[in-house]
């Protein structure tokens, strides 16, 4: 499934914005205009159940008079609907309150040099082929155990998409993106009960994706894994974040230094820039012009260019997550940061996942997590789990329905080591993260 993007048309609409809102008297204005294409497909026991194309253009834009801004949006990009958007969104501007931290971010700091960081790989698969893909991941998942005995379904997919950012600054760049995926969500069932587990990769290039094959046999060893859980003792035990649900754990982080947290006083690490609050082997770093990386960019929503800066170093908080906006109300600059970070990696411990368990010794491996039990305000951190009890350094059973509890303030301090698998299919890459201790209840 492919299909060309006409950049052409998206940087005249882009051009568009730009030259109405001035013509309208704002003093600077901003657009944002994409397109993007896909193809889904679902396939259950043999059949196709859902096959979906998206075909999506939209426009969103910005105008400021003096301190003042308003945005409007529209999916049509005839010159009359552009103009018609700008008129509503001058009308709206010149009515709301004056804001002296609005505005675009500083001209000084937009991009100007674009590398080609290798984002952008169409996938030329047929809905057909599609389903063939979808069917063979299913059918290698029910071949590896008869206790597979039902399915979620096999799942691929592919997206394509290409956005325009300009302003009034003079700026204009263009971004553009792949992502494709394979999975597979299988159930098995013994005389003690049924348990669903699934696996994926995702990619930016599809030849970089896994066989569907072995993602669905991953899915079904995943599945049959969890059979006859048992529970575990209440009490405070080491824990192990796997490492495809590790992100999840520096995304706490994250929330908590991004700049919109910070100036609303709602983060419990208000004021921590230059202290320490992960261990000292810990390194934590953006590496946006990774190569096929997920998160890679140029530039962030914003025009600022992106570069590759330490957050944590030795522990010690180095930077925080900043847009233009959150910057002005902090007095600092903004980091590059409107729209997210972009490839955050976590240095590993040079330990592999095995080592890291035998270290532990006893303790509980988590493979997933539930709920939304995670305050940013106070670190206060209690999360619905399911996992396994390792004894001895190995996996003993599966254990399901656990709360785990904590602060993360102690949790991100009692980090004792990175394993070397690293998850890299999104824009987190760490492995799997050993806690010193945490509450564990069944």
């Amino acid at each position: 499934m492919t299909e060309s993007v006409d950049q052409a048309a998206l940087q005249r609409a882009a051009g568009m914005v730009l030259e109405q809102a001035k013509r309208q008297g704002a003093t600077a204005s901003e657009a944002g205009v994409s397109h993007s294409t896909g193809l889904s497909v679902n396939v259950r026991h043999g059949d196709v159940e859902t096959l979906e194309y998206n075909n999506d253009t939209s426009l969103g834009l910005t105008v400021y008079f003096g301190d003042s801004k308003a945005s409007a949006s529209t999916s049509d990009l005839s010159e009359q609907a552009i103009k018609d958007a700008v008129t509503a969104a001058c009308g709206i501007a010149k009515h709301t309150e004056a804001d002296e931290s609005a505005g675009l971010a500083d001209k000084a700091l937009m991009a100007r040099d674009f590398p080609d960081l290798s984002t952008y790989h169409p996938w030329g698969v047929t809905a057909e082929e599609a389903i063939e893909l979808a069917t063979e991941c299913e059918q290698a998942g029910f071949d590896v155990d008869a206790r597979i005995s039902n399915s979620e379904g096999g799942s691929v997919s592919s997206h394509q998409g290409e956005r325009i950012y300009a302003n009034s600054h003079g700026f204009m760049g263009t971004s553009t993106g792949t992502r494709h995926s394979v999975s597979c969500t299988l159930i098995s069932e013994d005389s003690k009960g049924m348990q669903r587990d699934y696996w994926y990769d995702l990619a930016r290039d599809a030849k970089d994706l896994a066989s569907a094959k072995s993602i669905g046999q991953r899915a079904a060893e995943n599945t049959l894994s969890r059979l006859n859980p048992q529970t575990v003792a209440t009490g405070n035990y080491p824990v192990v974040f796997a490492a495809d649900i590790a992100p999840s754990l520096f995304g706490q982080f994250i929330s908590a230094i991004r700049g919109g947290a910070l100036y609303r006083q709602s983060s419990f690490l208000i004021d921590h820039l230059g202290r320490q609050i992960f261990p000292e082997f810990m390194h934590i770093h953006e590496q946006p012009h990774l190569i096929k990386g997920l998160g890679s960019a140029t530039f962030d929503s914003e025009g600022v260019a992106t570069t590759p800066r330490d957050i944590i170093r030795g522990g010690v908080l180095q930077g925080y997550v900043l847009d233009s906006y959150s910057a002005r109300k902090l007095n600092m600059t903004t980091t590059g940061n409107a729209g997210g970070v972009h490839n955050l990696t976590v240095e590993h411990s040079d330990m592999s996942f095995e080592t890291m368990l035998k270290q532990m010794g006893t303790g509980v491996l988590v493979t997933e997590t539930m709920g939304m039990g995670v305050n940013i305000v106070t670190g206060d951190y209690s999360q619905g789990a399911a996992g396994f009890w390792v004894e001895d350094g190995e996996i003993q059973h599966a254990v399901d329905e656990f709360t785990i509890a904590g602060n993360l303030r102690d949790m991100f301090m009692g980090i004792q080591a990175v394993a070397d698998n690293i998850e890299t299919r999104g824009s987190t890459r760490t492995g799997a993260v050993w806690l010193e201790n945490m509450m564990v209840a069944s």
